[in-house]
């Protein structure tokens, strides 16, 4: 550590945090959560053990003088054998509202992937810093969001003046649920996924329950969302439902219900989107599940293929086109008795005319132009946001006909 300044260290409590639902004591700090821990003991699996614990949307906000701040922190670095190396998480600093600096972790522990057998190997590391400093003095507000695609344990915060909470924003919290698009994968850093992006057009308070992989409609997911004070919520329902090969259609429908009433339990008359999936052109018309492509593997790319067929349709497996139309008559029907659920169509995020332009890379999952796109998207459908990250959030787009968010979220 540089003796350059007077280092302080404040305990990072989870007044400090703002979209985590827990937070863990650990051996070394805290772990922050995105689900809470009577959630996590109701399922042991592993792909969500690891993204509900990777903090997309998770973010420090303090309030102080300091020029300079340090984190310690003890990251978690995927290896996938036989894939290309993945690049550190990225923290994003904002200052009042405005980004101000990146940074990444070296070090922390390594969980090593066989993706034939998904067997995982952990080996445990040390802590390492993240540092900002140059900051201007005065009193400010300072955001440090956490990497959205690597499991972060909080350690130590040091800067060269006090810290204080910083006061209630006074925004509106819009809950989000989702899959890995929603948490961001593949998205340039954690202010950058779709969901903060339109968030910060839309300006509300985000948190984001976009879990990779886990988007599966789980009664203790939809526990947590009822659970969770919000002024929105909105549920992106379908892409993992197909590439898991989880349920099939006889199945899907009851489970969507249940997991709306579910919902309904806490929130009764808080304004609650239904969204179907964004274009995946591999799962329009074939079922999953979503399978790695052994061919790009052997080339050093990460790329998905379709694994199911479409002659399987007819007897339940799901596709995208069968889920979006399950969805809008699910909708549709609920609507009739519950005047603040609504609908929109995901194809209005990404669709077909948006395939040629920004194709999505790995077959499954959009780059960071297209996060950005999705984001401005969401925002002025939903928000009526016009972009821009000072503008408070206006309201839902106030639009009619099947398939469009379709009554007003009433404004500030």
């Amino acid at each position: 550590m540089h003796s350059v300044y007077e280092w302080i260290t404040t305990p990072i409590t989870a007044g400090l945090l703002r979209g985590a639902l827990d937070l863990e004591r650990t051996a070394r700090g805290v772990l922050p959560h995105r689900l809470p821990a009577r959630a996590r003991a109701q399922c042991d699996d592993g792909t969500l053990t690891m993204s509900e614990a990777q903090p997309s949307g998770v973010r420090l906000v303090f309030r102080t003088r300091a020029t300079a701040i340090e984190l310690d922190t003890v990251p978690t670095k995927r290896v996938y054998t036989g894939a290309p190396p993945r690049p550190d998480g990225v923290y994003d600093l904002r200052v009042d509202g405005r980004p101000a600096g990146q940074g990444s972790v070296s070090g922390g522990n390594t969980v090593t992937i066989d993706l034939a057998t998904w067997a995982a190997e952990h080996r445990e590391g040390p802590v390492g810093t993240l540092r900002f400093e140059g900051l201007r003095d005065g009193v400010k507000d300072v955001e440090i969001w956490l990497p959205h695609n690597e499991i972060t344990e909080l350690v130590a915060l040091r800067t060269d003046a006090p810290v204080e909470p910083a006061a209630a924003s006074g925004r509106r919290v819009w809950l989000h649920h989702g899959s890995s698009i929603s948490q961001g994968s593949d998205a340039a850093s954690p202010t950058t996924t779709w969901p903060a992006l339109a968030a910060a057009h839309g300006g509300v308070e985000l948190v984001n329950l976009g879990f990779g992989g886990g988007a599966l409609l789980d009664p203790f997911t939809a526990r947590a969302l009822r659970d969770t004070p919000a002024d929105l919520i909105s549920v992106k329902i379908g892409i993992n439902v197909v590439g898991t090969d989880l349920m099939r259609l006889r199945a899907f429908g009851p489970a969507v219900h249940g997991f709306l009433d579910t919902v309904r339990e806490g929130h009764p008359t808080t304004p609650l989107l239904v969204v179907s999936p964004v274009l995946c052109p591999m799962h329009e018309d074939t079922p999953g599940p979503s399978a790695f492509d052994p061919g790009a593997l052997a080339e050093g790319r990460l790329n998905f293929r379709a694994a199911g067929s479409p002659d399987e349709v007819a007897s339940g497996k799901l596709t995208l086109r069968t889920v979006r139309d399950t969805l809008s008559r699910i909708v549709a029907q609920r609507a009739a008795d519950d005047p603040y659920l609504h609908h929109l169509d995901g194809r209005e995020l990404y669709g077909e005319a948006d395939t040629a332009a920004l194709p999505l890379p790995d077959g499954l999952h959009p780059d960071a132009a297209t996060h950005r796109l999705i984001g401005e998207r969401f925002a002025a459908l939903v928000f009526g946001a016009g972009g821009g990250d000072s503008g408070r959030g206006g309201a839902f787009a106030e639009r009619g006909g099947a398939g469009t968010v379709s009554r007003a979220w009433p404004g500030p």
